[in-house]
């Protein structure tokens, strides 16, 4: 393999990671405005 395909290969697999923890802080922020907007009815 490449060196730069290897490089960023690696650089993908460390922001994996994060972006995971992202989606599910959004998600548990989604929920919680759903909840919200469905008390307020």
């Amino acid at each position: 393999m490449d060196v730069s395909l290897i490089a960023g290969m690696k650089e993908l697999g460390a922001e994996t990671p994060r972006l995971r923890k992202m989606y599910v802080e959004e998600k548990i922020t989604a929920e919680i405005v759903a909840e919200a907007l469905a008390k307020k009815d």
